[in-house]
């Protein structure tokens, strides 16, 4: 059970912010980093602990929702953070509404190792129970690392620097990394901290990205001069890997459903010194122009997110099995239609950020079964977040035959 160094005094207006906002997240639906951001936008006086305090309670208290309920009896909001600071070994202070939190019972229901899984590490009882016999041994650890802290892990941009000279560069800026085993892309900061003023980040140097998703676009074993199409871009971060390695020689369509993302993308390529982008919606007319156009397809498709949960608490609220089977809908479409901007003999990888199998092996064996499929498979891995440290990520490599 984590702890923070005691003895640390609670401010009454920090809690009370806290309990204000966790309405937001459980019963509207907002996004917990839209809240925080909104948190401290209203109190621009508050200091670095103050809104190291907010931001920690909120996250931690969407996290563990459940095992908090339980252990404090109650679910009101200050009961919530009430728990949570018994948690954090943090004594309560004398406030009348703590006042019927015991924080000895407290403490012993959250050791309590006979409660169920899926309120031990705080899911919904649908996500608790393995989605394949084979995984089951695994699938405990899996969701206790979805609860952990998850690392900064910057990928370096090679259309600008080398990975020494960018970690030099961060270095200068009193910024220690550290190399990713096998992501030859990444580097991951020692300690956590904001890189939004630092000149690496800001010059393009590099961007934040996970390790696991830094996996993706090599998969796709572009080559200088190539046609590719990125089909789900989103705001960017693996087209702008595909830039890096195709070293801005070659052209690159990025495709997305939101014109908005197109924007930030547009933005972000600027910065990074990728030339050879050109964004675009992803509807029918768009793919039928990139018909037969493409030598490499990235199709990271929209997912449950449930390999980002130690990034994203928040889904948990809503993660539903009609959450997944709508998302599964889309992704099966996108994996029928989409390979028609492929060249015969050309690659598509298929990924997901997800940990289950009906959005990622699952799609990939469905398209494949299709009397019409033209697809082989070549290739398929998962990235396992209690084995790797990464989040978990699905892909699939496949070949168009022709």
């Amino acid at each position: 059970m984590p702890h923070l160094a005691a003895p640390v005094r609670i401010y009454r207006n920090l809690a009370e912010a806290v309990v204000a906002a966790l309405p937001e997240v459980f019963d509207n639906g907002r996004v917990a980093e839209r809240v925080v951001d909104y948190q401290f936008r209203r109190n621009p006086k508050w200091g670095a602990r103050d809104r190291a305090f907010v931001a920690d309670a909120l996250y931690e208290i969407i996290r563990w929702q459940r095992l908090l309920t339980v252990a404090a009896g109650r679910a009101d909001g200050w009961s919530l953070l009430g728990a949570h600071l018994v948690r954090r070994g943090i004594e309560l202070p004398p406030w009348e509404e703590l006042a019927g939190l015991d924080a000895a019972v407290v403490r012993a229901r959250l050791a309590d190792d006979s409660l169920p899984l899926a309120v031990r590490e705080s899911v919904p009882d649908w996500l608790a129970v393995p989605p394949l016999p084979e995984w089951a041994a695994r699938w405990p650890a899996e969701l206790a690392a979805q609860n952990g802290a998850a690392p900064v892990t910057l990928r370096v941009n090679t259309l600008k620097a080398t990975l020494a000279e960018a970690a030099t560069r961060l270095l200068a800026e009193g910024i220690d990394t550290d190399l990713v085993p096998g992501v030859p892309s990444a580097l991951r900061l020692v300690q956590r901290r904001a890189l939004g003023r630092s000149a690496a980040f800001q010059s393009g140097l590099v961007e934040v990205q996970d390790a696991g998703s830094q996996l993706i676009a090599p998969a796709l074993r572009v080559a200088p001069g190539m046609h590719v199409v990125d089909g789900c871009a989103g705001a960017g971060g693996k087209t702008l890997h595909l830039a890096a390695l195709l070293g801005n020689v070659g052209k690159i369509r990025a495709l997305d459903i939101g014109e908005e993302r197109l924007t930030e993308l547009s933005r972000r390529a600027a910065r990074a010194g990728a030339l050879n982008i050109r964004t675009g919606l992803a509807d029918v007319a768009t793919r039928h122009q990139l018909h037969g156009w493409a030598d490499r397809l990235l199709l990271d498709v929209p997912c449950s997110g449930s390999g980002t949960l130690r990034r994203q608490p928040d889904l948990k609220n809503r993660l539903t099995p009609e959450f997944v089977g709508s998302v599964n809908e889309v992704q099966r479409m996108i994996l029928r239609e989409y390979p028609a901007m492929l060249k015969p003999g050309g690659l598509v990888v298929y990924a997901t950020c997800s940990l289950l199998p009906q959005e990622g092996e699952a799609v990939v064996r469905e398209r494949l079964n299709q009397p019409d499929n033209d697809l082989e498979l070549l290739e398929e891995h998962r990235t396992w977040t209690a084995e790797s440290g990464f989040d978990g990520f699905y892909y699939a490599v496949l070949r168009k035959r022709g």
